[in-house]
């Protein structure tokens, strides 16, 4: 079984513009299949029309945190219909950025909250991105009745205490390149506690780029392997075990029983 790059953004440039190659590189590598975030609702439509063609990448349509500040109220009923598509597999990314603070708090919060009421009756798992905003996020999570319910905190650069209450409430941790980076220690121990069968991994490409590819740009999915083989070298398993086990989670967390791959 191959790999699940289980979070990328296959429409943001310059993937978007050669995204077959792209494709053709992940399933040279050995991933069968990547789960494309969406981050407003122009990035939906995009990404809603290129999995439409291509059954190797499923669709999670979110709201970014630095995208809130520009959220009118004329785009709730698309982003509603968009939660309600069949070929939608999670709700995010969503969540909240005070490193950056591109959006104010206040709209930060409510951006989130909004899109947790419209995520909840859906039953669709959701995908969060928190950065220096870890007990705000899990507060609204709480607060909104998801403690036990599929929530994933995807490019998790966390604390162990962090990674501890996310866990406590039931919720994953997802691992990107990070991990392979010199200054990784933390992160590391982190990963090497984390049980395997909740394990998921992701290039969050174009982004952040592993060791040994440190240097290349953009990121893309065939490099979550880099990934994949250090997280197995981590655990002390073979590299197919690793990726069998992987993938098994990231179909069980996202639904994907019938997945197909290219």
């Amino acid at each position: 079984m191959g790999l699940i790059d289980s979070h990328a953004h296959l429409t943001f440039d310059p993937l978007a513009s050669q995204v077959d190659d792209v494709l053709d590189r992940a399933r040279a590598a050995g991933v069968d299949h990547v789960i494309s975030i969406a981050t407003d609702m122009s990035d939906a439509d995009r990404l809603l029309t290129l999995i439409r063609a291509r059954p190797c990448v499923s669709a999670a349509v979110g709201i970014h945190p630095h995208e809130a500040g520009k959220v009118t109220d004329a785009d709730w009923e698309p982003f509603r219909r968009h939660v309600e598509d069949p070929d939608v597999v999670a709700i995010g990314e969503m969540g909240l950025d005070y490193h950056y603070d591109f959006a104010d708090r206040e709209s930060q919060i409510a951006v989130f909250t909004r899109q947790l009421d419209l995520a909840t009756a859906s039953g669709k798992p959701i995908i969060i991105h928190c950065r220096e905003a870890h007990a705000d996020v899990v507060s609204i999570l709480r607060d909104a009745g998801y403690a036990g319910r599929s929530v994933v905190f995807h490019c998790f650069t966390g604390t162990e205490a962090e990674a501890a209450e996310i866990q406590a409430d039931g919720w994953r941790i997802s691992f990107t390149g990070v991990i392979t980076f010199k200054n990784a220690a933390g992160l590391v121990e982190i990963a090497r506690d984390y049980p395997l069968d909740r394990m998921m991994v992701e290039t969050d490409a174009p982004y952040l780029s592993p060791v040994p590819v440190r240097h290349v740009r953009p990121n893309e999915p065939a490099h979550v392997v880099h990934t994949a083989r250090f997280l197995a070298s981590l655990k002390g398993i073979s590299f197919d075990e690793f990726a069998g086990v992987t993938s098994a989670n990231t179909r069980a967390f996202f639904g994907l029983g019938h997945l197909e791959t290219r």
